[in-house]
């Protein structure tokens, strides 16, 4: 059993080691533990067998809820357990569960929980997270040949994007940022560069985003001077994935779509502000990261507690560049 990350970006990062248990143990039944967001995200992912859903805000809520979902577990008899999830929970969940043996990073005081303990210090926290969930692996050796992130679509989600969009170049403008409004560019500076590569490129614009983000993705299309085609809050992960892999470039904020789009070979320009741009950068070879540091990023707080200083000195003109920069490039 792996318990997986609850964030969609760190679900995408957990990925190669999520592979290395496959290529390890390519005998097993892997089933992994996931929040219905990202269980959508996993569906029909190589490494794995299973995908079981663990619905924190409904079935499974509260103390209860996931005793329930522990013993539901303990009846399975899953003779491993690995967890990606750094928090105590998962360490509570697998050991009431009765999984012999418990990997995992030595976090959120959880060590008595562990059998198979990773040491979590400073090294692991200056890595990018994609080399820290292979450490937890590494560590045992359940190790795979290559380092790759890769999520599986199926060709009829790729007609439907297909079916969605005009022909041409897609840029996906991704404004939002689940983890707090401090990763957040503005919306007026992200329509500004989305116009310029409709005027430049002949790009066709394209917001995604979650329910969460209406508002902004709203504001964007009623801000920009070209169409565009709004479908923040409109989409499922799933359709949301095929629409960043029908696309020639994104334009996106530090986000789990942006993770998402490191893994299906999509050319991204992406602003940080308050988070490392080390630890959390895609994980990919075409990309560019804009920002600046203002003295004080990163601070990884989800809300900016004085001036937004990180997010307001990237300028429309630097994301501009840095997107020549990255067309140029991969032309």
């Amino acid at each position: 059993m792996v318990r997986t990350a609850n964030w969609i970006g760190d679900a995408v990062m957990t990925l190669p080691a999520l592979m290395a248990v496959r290529e390890t143990y390519p005998e097993a039944h892997i089933a992994v533990v996931a929040n219905p967001l990202v269980a959508q995200l996993l569906e029909n992912h190589p490494g794995c067998d299973e995908i079981i859903v663990y619905n924190k805000r409904g079935e499974h809520s509260g103390i209860f809820g996931m005793l329930r979902f522990a013993f539901a577990l303990r009846r399975r008899k899953f003779d491993c357990a690995i967890l990606f999830q750094y928090a105590i929970e998962a360490g509570v969940m697998t050991f009431l569960a009765g999984i012999p043996r418990r990997l995992g990073f030595t976090t959120d005081g959880r060590r008595f929980l562990l059998t198979h303990p990773v040491p979590f210090g400073e090294t692991e926290k200056t890595i990018h997270q994609t080399d820290a969930f292979l450490r937890i692996v590494n560590h045992y050796d359940i190790i795979a040949a290559d380092k790759v992130q890769a999520l599986a679509l199926l060709e009829e989600e790729r007609i439907w994007a297909k079916e969605q969009l005009p022909e041409g170049p897609v840029v996906v403008v991704n404004p939002g940022a689940a983890y707090g409004s401090a990763k957040r560019w503005y919306p007026e500076r992200f329509a500004a560069v989305a116009d310029f590569l409709v005027s430049e490129y002949g790009m066709i614009p394209v917001l995604i985003g979650g329910p969460g983000e209406v508002e902004v993705g709203n504001d964007i299309a009623a801000i920009m001077q070209s169409p565009v085609l709004n479908f923040v809050g409109k989409t499922s992960v799933r359709q949301m994935m095929a629409l960043i892999d029908s696309a020639s470039l994104m334009v996106t904020n530090d986000s789990g779509p942006m993770h998402v789009a490191a893994a299906l070979k999509v050319p991204i320009v992406a602003v940080f502000g308050p988070t490392n741009h080390t630890t959390t950068s895609p994980f990919t070879e075409n990309y560019r990261i804009v920002r600046h540091d203002g003295g004080c990023s990163p601070c990884m707080l989800r809300e900016c507690p004085t001036d937004h200083r990180c997010m307001d000195s990237v300028t429309v003109d630097d994301v501009i560049e840095a997107a020549k920069s990255l067309l140029l490039e991969i032309a």
